[in-house]
């Protein structure tokens, strides 16, 4: 059974910097089951250096990315979301991660790319811990990685405008 955009909080947003300071901009909410969509907007994105997308699906699962360049990192907090979500099958595909049989996983798993954040001060057991959180919905445990990086005022107004 997969959810309806109704039953859920979905939102993408992208961070980037500019003159020195983070800023961040809602995306479409249409990109919240399209990967390939999410990579190609965070390509466009004019930014000094690194472009980061964070993407919270409902209560179930975040995803996180970094564009720098052509290289494209890709984080997803649990794999057994692949089971219901498009964009967590999406991510599995893309990080070539089979996606796992359901007597397989009886708990959060991430897959990906854990030292994601690990440069701008964000470690993997850090990002493994949050992820693996259950207490923390995908929006909160977005919001606690945009205040470790030090975007959180532009991280929360992007939200709010997102989800009105």
């Amino acid at each position: 059974m997969t959810m309806t955009d109704e039953d859920a909080l979905d939102f993408a947003i992208v961070v980037y910097r500019e003159d020195d300071r983070w800023e961040a901009e809602m995306l479409p909410v249409g990109l919240t089951s399209d990967l390939h969509g999410l990579i190609h907007a965070l390509r466009q994105t004019p930014s000094m250096g690194t472009t980061i997308g964070l993407v919270a699906v409902g209560d179930d699962f975040f995803v996180a990315l970094r564009v720098f360049g052509e290289r494209v990192s890709v984080f997803l907090s649990d794999i057994t979301a692949s089971w219901d979500w498009p964009l967590a099958q999406q991510v599995l595909e893309y990080l070539d991660v089979p996606v796992p049989e359901e007597e397989e996983l009886d708990s959060v798993l991430p897959a990906g790319d854990l030292s994601i954040f690990a440069d701008l001060g964000l470690d993997e057991m850090e990002l493994g811990a949050l992820s693996g959180d259950l207490d923390l919905l995908p929006d909160e445990v977005l919001s606690s990685i945009a205040a470790r990086l030090g975007f959180s005022q532009p991280f929360e107004r992007a939200v709010d405008a997102a989800i009105g």
